[in-house]
């Protein structure tokens, strides 16, 4: 058993998913009714004064919802798999307030508003990375460095974006964008690798045995790197467009490998696997839109909204069941709505688009509706687990 974090009389301050987690759902539908109210009108009524609107909602969706998510999510895990206490009380809620001061500044009309938003968030992502680091260096665990190694190279990605962004490097903002995109892929690429079968395996309702295959891992794990130098650094397209096509097919192949009829009885079982089938089609439609002409921003958004999205909720969902003491085999009854409005999301932001394209501003509102309600519904049903005390009376 991991070693206990010290009871903390507020639950929030206890373990890093708690606040992380309830910060993050909180800010996905604040700023996606931002994005929607920028996007819904001429005049940009809320525009953010620190950088331009469509730049905000691209790097605020990536460093600010998903490096939230995966705070708490490696903040939690990282105490279970070294046994090691990481952050809790008052240095964990000093973190949480250093990346919600990060996502103000970009509303604060101040010339200083922008270099203090650079200040706190790179601060932030190099706060996280030593927490992290602390307990997998005193537990000795060096198979949890390739874990860090991503989130250590997010922070570098970050600190691309913010390069551009005050004009220090030239093409800045749309390296440290892509890269921390596909940093974010590539990271819950490998955690799903390792807990998506084990969930199926314990979740079914019969024996099943699932398996990782050595030659997949470690070839889907060299295309990635070759995808992501090709189509960010060194943009060649004929390589980024084969690499992702081949990273589609290893990916369906190991999806294959994890189906079995069960998973789609529990919600918290087919929200990950359709999450990963999101990023696999996203590989699909990267090579798409080289070889057919396919809206390179479809891929994007299969990526994000797809994949990101449905893999940080149903994490989310299953994280906080398990660590408030909770069965995760009776979810809250809303839940397959939350994963349902989701999942509709996706398809109207990627899907319809490509069948009615006349349509396209209309499935674009409605995929922002779709996100503002799903998650609203999440924050309904596990807002209160989040702030109050485990059930079973334990610390965490």
């Amino acid at each position: 058993m991991p070693a206990e974090t010290p009871l903390n009389r507020i639950a929030l301050h206890q373990l890093g998913f708690r606040p992380f987690f309830l910060c993050g759902s909180v800010f996905a539908v604040i700023s996606v009714m931002l994005w929607l109210a920028m996007t819904g009108y001429n005049s940009n009524p809320l525009a953010v004064t620190a950088l331009p609107p469509v730049i905000w909602h691209a790097h605020e969706m990536i460093y600010g919802y998903a490096m939230a998510v995966i705070a708490g999510f490696l903040l939690t895990a990282v105490r279970n798999w070294t046994g090691v206490p990481t952050l809790h009380g008052t240095p964990l809620m000093l973190l949480v307030l250093v990346w919600l001061l990060a996502r103000l500044m970009p509303f604060v009309a101040h010339p200083l508003a922008l270099p203090a938003m650079v200040l706190l968030d790179l601060s932030f992502n190099i706060a996280l990375c030593l927490a992290v680091l602390h307990p997998i260096i005193k537990a000795k665990q060096g198979k949890s460095i390739g874990v860090w190694i991503k989130l250590l190279f997010l922070m570098l990605s970050n600190l691309l974006f913010y390069l551009g962004l005050l004009n220090l490097l030239g093409n800045g903002i749309q390296l440290g964008l892509y890269s921390g995109l596909y940093l974010i892929i590539s990271l819950m690429l490998l955690i799903g690798r390792r807990v998506i079968p084990m969930f199926i395996e314990k979740g079914v309702d019969y024996p099943v045995s699932l398996s990782n295959r050595r030659w997949l891992d470690l070839s889907s794990m060299v295309l990635m790197l070759v995808f992501v130098v090709a189509e960010v650094f060194l943009r060649l397209s004929v390589l980024a467009a084969l690499s992702a096509g081949l990273l589609f097919l290893l990916h369906a192949v190991r999806m294959a490998g994890w189906h079995t009829a069960g998973i789609w009885k529990k919600p918290l079982l087919w929200i990950l696997y359709l999450a990963y089938g999101w990023i696999t089609l996203g590989f699909a439609l990267t090579a798409a839109a080289y070889a057919f002409g396919f809206d390179p921003k479809l891929a994007v958004h299969a990526f994000a909204y797809g994949g990101i999205g449905l893999m940080t909720c149903g994490m989310m969902a299953r994280v906080a069941l398990g660590h408030t003491g909770r069965d995760i085999a009776k979810p809250p009854a809303v839940l397959p709505w939350v994963f349902a409005g989701l999942f509709g999301g996706s398809v109207a932001r990627i899907i319809l688009p490509m069948i009615m394209p006349d349509s396209y501003a209309a499935w674009i509102t409605s995929s922002q509706v779709l996100w503002v309600l799903a998650f609203a519904l999440f924050i309904s049903a596990y807002a209160p687990m989040l702030v109050q005390t485990r059930i079973d009376g334990r610390s965490g």
